[in-house]
Formats: C-alpha cells, structure tokens, sequence
C-alpha cells in the first residue's frame, strides 16, 4: 500500500477538469463563411417575420448583438413576441452547412485528451449538433450546454426567471445607460456561465475555456475561467491565451499532453526514487 500511494505522488495532475468550448467559429474557423450567411438570415428574419423596416435592420442587428450578445436576445428585450423554435429553424435550419468539411486533425486532437469537453454554445441544439457531425467531431464530447439548457420553455414565460441584466453606452454622451432586459440567458452575461457550471457541475478554476469572442472570454475570465481567444494571435485583456486557429491548440498548451504523457509513460522505481518515461 505504501509502495502504491508513492507510485501515485509520482504521477502529475493535469491542471484541468474540463476543456469548455464554444462552437461557431472556434471550432471552425470564420473563413468558412458560415457566420456571414447566419447573419443574413437573421436580417432577413427581422424583415420578413418582424416588419422591421429593411434599411434599419443592419446597424440594429450590429448594435443588439453587441449590447446583448445575440440578436435573438436583443429583439426580445426591445419587446418583439416570437416563437424561439421558429427563429432558429429560419436562422440556422437554412444555413448551408455543406460549407463546413470533416476536420480528422481536431478529432484526434481532442480524442488525444482524456480529459472531459463540454460544449458551451449560445445556438440551439440542432445547430450545434449538426456543426459536430459535419465536422465528424460527434463522439468527442462528454456533454452539451446550448440555447435550450440555458432557456427551458417553462423559464421564458416565467417573469420571474433570472434575466441578463444589461449596461450599454449612448452614443452621444458615451455615458453608461441601462438597457431593457431580455429574458434571454446567453453568453457573454455572468448568469449564464454560472447557469452553465450548475447544470455541467464544472469548476471554473479547474477549466480551459476556448471561445471567439472576446467579450464572451473576458466575463469568462471574471468567473474564474481560464481562457483561450481563438481566431486572434495577439493576448488581450482577460486573456490566457490567443490561437489563430483551433488546431494550434498543443502548440500553445503543450502541457496538456506533457500530463497525459507522464501519467500513461511515468514508471516509479522505488530504489533510487525517480520517474523515468517511456514513449509509446
């Protein structure tokens, strides 16, 4: 017994519990031109569905995605009434997703790992599910918090449900306003990452988070998060770390793999107390 507990003390503990990720543009990159055509959905959306006048709906969309963190959240806040499933099967059920190729160098990356990934995703469901499958990552995560997790139907019509409160800036004065809520929970709000370590039981200290937006990194930083900027080569505040692309992932945190090596290689010898390693 004595002998086993030495052989643990041995082997290093990876710094990490959890890898967390986003999805849209983080786990592919921006180029594939994917985002573009689900913002022009969501323009369409607010023109056809909202009667939002069409040369308003440009700088609104901009200006709700950057004071709410989706469009879909800002519209709600702003008081316009619309079903959630019909929003998404306009804005992500006709994305062209054949734009988005297999990606066996991220698969084998990420199965290289054995530590747990979880998804963390503003888009619903069926979006994130068939990103995974189109990229053939499927099987490479341990579980899912998207649009659903975070907004139960029985919580949008409860007035009582926690809201993303929202400080924005007046474009004259530059002096902090406060915006109407929306009954939305999403990325970059606080509520939602603390929604998500609940319902995912992760330890924020003890988790890599790995996300595009850099709002959405720097509330995660504030929550105790340790953060990756992907799709950026320069570190900015609230930053860990910045990769231009999801695949230069062991590159930049080659200590994830040093861990996993010596735990699999490491052989304790207890005559003259060392560790030696073995590659396989």
């Amino acid at each position: 017994m004595e002998f086993k507990n030495e052989y643990q003390q041995q082997i290093p503990q990876s710094k990490y519990e959890c890898l967390l990720f986003d999805v849209d543009d983080t786990l592919y990159p921006l180029s594939s031109g994917l985002s573009a055509e689900c913002t022009k959905n969501i323009r369409e959306y607010m023109v056809k569905k909202l009667d939002i006048e069409e040369t308003k709906v440009p700088e609104m969309c901009a200006q709700l995605y950057k004071d709410y963190g989706t469009t879909m959240a800002g519209l709600r806040a702003l008081g316009y009434d619309f079903d959630h499933d019909d929003y998404h099967s306009f804005v992500h059920g006709r994305l062209p997703y054949e734009y988005l190729k297999p990606d066996p160098v991220l698969k084998a990356l990420l199965h290289s790992l054995p530590i747990r990934k979880v998804i963390f995703s503003n888009a619903n469901e069926a979006h994130v599910a068939e990103v995974l499958h189109r990229l053939g990552l499927e099987d490479c995560f341990d579980d899912v918090i998207c649009f659903e997790s975070l907004n139960p139907k029985t919580q949008i019509t409860n007035s009582k449900s926690p809201k993303s409160s929202v400080t924005g800036y007046d474009d004259v004065s530059k002096h902090a306003v406060v915006l109407p809520e929306s009954p939305i929970i999403c990325k970059p709000f606080e509520n939602a990452f603390q929604q998500a370590f609940k319902m995912a039981k992760i330890a924020p200290l003890k988790t890599l988070f790995f996300d595009d937006s850099i709002r959405n990194i720097q509330t995660a930083k504030l929550t105790g998060l340790n953060t990756v900027l992907v799709g950026f080569s320069q570190k900015k505040k609230g930053v860990d770390y910045a990769l231009e692309s999801i695949h230069n992932i062991k590159e930049a945190l080659p200590e994830l793999w040093e861990s996993v090596k010596k735990s699999k290689g490491g052989r304790y010898s207890r005559k003259i107390g060392i560790e030696t390693h073995v590659k396989a």
